[in-house]
């Protein structure tokens, strides 16, 4: 679970994000990133049984993403990220393919999974596979307790016309327009902080594992 401590310190940090203030609280720092590795490793071998695809050797630790921003091209010069991330990739690939994500954020905490702009050739695959099966992907989303958990799959950042090789009338326009193939489910502060919430986390990717596949399969 994560600990109340671990959502405190991010809560302070969005007030305090510069390097000083970081530093007089390192040891809370190492403390909640030391939590969410353990909730990784909580979540790792109940999402392995869910999807084999997740290797059950994931290195939680390597799991955790970063918490230092990179602001060398950004606006924002705030050093540190206000949350943080556990990337659960499928087949041991790179992160940021086909994954399971959880963001940890007082508030703002949720569980996703799919594609999230996948590159050129992967994006080309997907479209193709659409085209060909899409029947099999609106079973998935259109399934009433997949919306219910999810939403609107089809409200995702669109293209403004039809992709190259498709007509503007094709009946599946609206999937070929996504530029993700992603869903998301919110977690409140209290699940998290519940010792049932790993099992909880896993629960809903057992529902993102059918759209998992469907991506997987159109790339693979």
């Amino acid at each position: 679970m994560i600990k109340a401590q671990t959502l405190q310190f991010l809560k302070e940090l969005v007030d305090n994000n510069d390097r000083t203030w970081f530093q007089e609280n390192k040891e809370r720092y190492e403390d909640a990133r030391q939590n969410v590795i353990e909730f990784a490793a909580a979540v790792i071998p109940n999402l392995h049984k869910i999807d084999p695809t997740v290797s059950a050797d994931l290195d939680p630790k390597k799991c955790v993403m970063r918490i230092y921003r990179d602001i060398r091209f950004s606006k924002n010069k705030a050093p540190y990220k206000n949350n943080f991330g556990i990337s659960l990739p499928t087949n041991s690939t790179k992160l940021g393919g086909v994954e399971y994500y959880m963001h940890i954020q007082p508030g703002n905490s949720f569980i996703a999974g799919g594609y999230w702009m996948p590159e050129a050739n992967h994006l080309k695959a997907i479209r193709q596979e659409i085209d060909y099966c899409a029947d099999d992907l609106k079973k998935i989303i259109d399934d009433k307790d997949f919306v219910k958990l999810f939403g609107n799959f089809r409200s995702q950042d669109q293209l403004k016309t039809a992709p190259r090789d498709y007509d503007a009338d094709n009946e599946n326009i609206d999937l070929l327009k996504l530029k993700s193939f992603i869903v998301s489910h919110k977690f409140t502060d209290k699940e998290l902080m519940s010792a049932k919430s790993p099992d909880a986390v896993a629960n809903i990717c057992k529902s993102i594992y059918p759209l998992n596949v469907f991506l997987t399969n159109a790339i693979a």
